[in-house]
């Protein structure tokens, strides 16, 4: 049949055509923001207004154990830093700075308004969609870096959520094969790669090395997944609470944070069926570190959250088979399999629908298990190179942008415009 379009291929081209409708509709939207900015006095009088050297942004407070790391490193070196959260709770907004200046820019579209007028030589952020919907690149910015929240496959992030960044700060060698791979099926300009290693779980690391040991306490599982049609509580939702609920374990369920966004029917109908008890709670906790460290085992699906439990607490994982759509990712791209994947099997035990009736039996052989220690050891060699440097790691590499002249970025970015504007449609 010459017109048929296998599944996987439909959804791809179904996804790109959403993603250039949006880019679209935002366009016209930004036109009409930067005219309202402006009119607004979002510009001094002059029209002029002075360059930040280096800035810093993030749409959500749940990002500050990522950058907090750097903030402290900045200070260290007295680095001057302007910092700019779209969350008006940002931990970071409460802190006194000497060279860090922590501004609010508003939620949504009021924040990329502010950011698609930025004038700054190098901005990191760790959103992914620049240049793709409603967040464009500024011309007055010069150089653009990426830094991932989470240790695992760079290519993760939804559809083109890279695309248009000028450099990504990597954990991992094999994250540089991905990105490669998809610039090379794109056809666009390489980015600047640079090995720094996670800054959130260094510190992470640092805190479970100075904290006391953890009370007696029953055998608790954390269930945390990704969000979305393939993660647990999207495919398994009441089934497998019941089944937990059977055990003699604690349980505490830890939904992503878009969860509460994309799927708040969902939520709210399990936390409605599943309010907090003695035996079942639900945890909102901006930082994850106290209900990772007294939990015992972890379920989840393909959510960063497992190299966090594995490799920092060193504890084993019961990963769910939720027969994962890369369609809506940019691993849809590509043909290798995903990393976290092959990884999972040496990090813990596969948990299936046929396995619910007897999950607690497969939590208790998991804990017990010591096969799994071997495998997180590669794993932390693999996607956590550079351990306890990444804060200096990441603020040299962008001292080394600083470096250079003013001018010097500001052609980068508009070069950077030039390029994508040539880019196959």
């Amino acid at each position: 049949m010459l017109c048929y379009i296998d599944p996987g291929t439909g959804s791809m081209l179904f996804t790109i055509l959403i993603g250039v409708l949006g880019a679209a509709i935002y366009a016209l939207k930004t036109v009409w923001m930067k005219l309202r900015f402006t009119l607004s006095g979002g510009r001094d009088k002059t029209g002029k207004k002075e360059k930040t050297r280096l800035a810093i942004f993030t749409d959500s407070k749940r990002y500050w154990n990522v950058f907090e790391p750097i903030v402290a490193e900045l200070e260290r070196r007295g680095i001057p830093a302007l910092y700019l959260t779209a969350s008006p709770d940002d931990p970071a907004l409460s802190r006194s700075f000497s060279h860090v200046k922590c501004e609010f820019i508003g939620e949504g579209n009021r924040a990329f308004a502010r950011l698609n007028l930025l004038q700054a030589d190098v901005l990191l952020s760790s959103t992914p969609g620049l240049d793709v919907y409603q967040w464009k690149r500024s011309r007055d910015v010069g150089f653009y870096v990426h830094i991932p929240h989470a240790s695992n496959d760079i290519d993760c992030y939804r559809m083109f959520g890279l695309d248009y960044y000028d450099a990504v700060l990597l954990s991992g060698e094999y994250q540089i094969g991905q990105l490669r791979e998809l610039e090379r099926l794109r056809s666009l300009p390489a980015k600047e790669l640079r090995i720094v290693g996670v800054t959130y779980m260094d510190e992470m690391k640092r805190r479970l090395d100075a904290a006391p040991p953890l009370p007696a306490h029953e055998k608790t599982v954390l269930v945390a997944p990704s969000w979305g049609r393939s993660g647990i509580l999207s495919r398994y939702g009441e089934r497998i609470l019941d089944a937990l609920l059977a055990t003699d374990y604690r349980i505490v369920v830890r939904p992503h944070p878009q969860s509460y966004t994309s799927e708040k029917e969902m939520l709210e109908r399990l936390q409605k069926a599943y309010p907090d008890s003695e035996r079942l709670e639900w945890n909102r906790d901006n930082d994850n570190f106290e209900v990772l460290r007294r939990s015992d085992v972890l379920i989840s699906d393909f959510s960063g959250v497992i190299f966090d439990f594995t490799l920092v607490f060193d504890k084993p994982v019961v990963y769910a088979d939720t027969s994962f759509d890369k369609s809506p990712y940019d691993a849809a791209w590509i043909e290798e399999e995903m990393w976290t994947f092959e990884t999972l099997p040496r990090l813990g035990l596969p948990l299936t629908e046929e396995d619910l009736p007897r999950i607690g039996a497969l939590l208790d052989s998991c804990i017990e298990s010591r096969e799994f220690a071997e495998g997180r050891e590669r794993a932390r060699r693999e996607t956590w190179q550079r351990p306890g440097e990444a804060a200096a790691l990441t603020v040299d590499y962008l001292e080394e942008k600083l470096a250079k002249k003013p001018e010097e970025s500001s052609s980068a970015g508009e070069e950077k415009e030039k390029e994508k504007e040539a880019l196959p449609v």
